[in-house]
């Protein structure tokens, strides 16, 4: 969560590393509307987690919010504050719903048409999570770091770390992590290994 400056600037840099981006251009800011909704979410996630006795922070917080809302709208986004950590990756743009009662760790990968959602209580799910397209995860659940969920898969159980899980409803099918199937992009990977 992001409480103070330096841990929304350590959030900013480890998304835009997700991107496989250094730093943020103009261009590049106004040509992916997936990377500007993500950086407004987390300048939204700071004005919001800092404004406690700072009215003008509350202003601008309920400004960007409406901003934000509108694209996300556009995007077919609803994705709370407070729920990723950093390193999110949105890789396309189409409706991705998670409830704010769920909490993803670092380096999570999420695609098109997936689902995250409360039902008798909300998942928490790990660090290097790729979530693939269609992927539907709910319930009081656990899901361990380096997993990989495929395609359509309907997660209702609790999974290890260093797996890849598919089906309806979902079974491992491989004890093959998210890290060694390819779905990172080659610096944040480099990033995770030496981090391990």
């Amino acid at each position: 969560m992001i409480l103070d400056r330096k841990t929304y600037q350590a959030y900013v840099k480890q998304d835009l590393l997700a991107y496989e981006l250094e730093k943020l251009s103009l261009y590049r800011y106004l040509s992916d509307e997936r990377l500007r909704f993500q950086m407004r979410l987390r300048k939204i996630e700071f004005l919001y987690n800092t404004s406690k006795g700072k009215p003008l922070r509350r202003c601008a917080y309920f400004i960007l919010q409406s901003i934000n809302h509108r694209l996300a709208v556009r995007l077919g986004f609803t994705i709370p504050m407070n729920v990723f950590g950093p390193g999110l990756y949105i890789a396309h743009w189409g409706t991705v719903t998670v409830t704010a009662f769920a909490k993803v760790g670092k380096n999570c990968r999420i695609h098109t048409s997936t689902c995250i959602g409360n039902h008798i209580g909300a998942p928490v799910i790990g660090d290097n999570v790729y979530i693939g397209p269609g992927a539907k995860i709910f319930g009081n659940i656990n899901i361990g770091d380096n997993v990989a969920i495929g395609a359509n898969a309907v997660v209702n159980k609790s999974i290890p770390s260093n797996v890849t899980v598919g089906g309806i409803p979902a079974k491992i099918i491989s004890h093959k992590s998210s890290l060694e199937s390819g779905v990172f992009q080659s610096k944040l990977l480099d990033q995770i290994k030496n981090e391990q």
